[in-house]
């Protein structure tokens, strides 16, 4: 998926799918790049941390991650997607937006880091963006994508 610029919304109003099918599932769903290291390591990071298990997982590969972003508006990434995104209550929230309005509900002492939401947007996503482009160096790239354990399948939607 191609990174919005700087000057781009990262929220965006959802699209409805024709007719009001309901594509889209109940509560926030986190769509990530599933064969990404760190991005699997971060999915666990918030299933550890979100013991009412709030949020939903889809990988950004799989065919429901696909027509997500399709019904919000958003390209069906060719390459590697270079973004978390997050579907919440009718709206869309990418790259850093999605991760500090994840971390803001977490039952974690870590949620105080979303005070970093008062950073210009701009910039928090410059600093993603630079995470993104190297994280396949950095952390490294599975040969498939990540598979929940039987007890956290339910909390992964494909």
């Amino acid at each position: 998926m191609a990174a919005p610029s700087p000057t781009s919304a990262s929220e965006l109003p959802r699209a409805t799918s024709p007719g009001g099918d309901g594509d889209a599932p109940a509560g926030p769903v986190v769509l990530f790049d599933g064969v990404c290291n760190l991005c699997s390591a971060w999915v666990r990071f918030v299933v550890d941390r979100d013991p009412a298990g709030r949020f939903r997982f889809a990988s950004l590969q799989s065919p429901l991650g696909r027509r997500l972003l399709g019904v919000h508006g958003l390209a069906v990434p060719e390459g590697d997607p270079s973004s978390i995104v997050l579907l919440e209550g009718g709206r869309v929230y990418q790259q850093s937006s999605a991760v500090l309005r994840v971390w803001a509900q977490l039952a974690s002492p870590l949620r105080w880091l979303s005070v970093l939401r008062l950073v210009p947007r701009p910039l928090r996503d410059l600093v993603y963006r630079f995470v993104a482009r190297n994280r396949y160096r950095w952390f490294g790239k599975a040969e498939a994508c990540l598979v929940p354990t039987p007890e956290l399948r339910a909390r992964f939607l494909d």
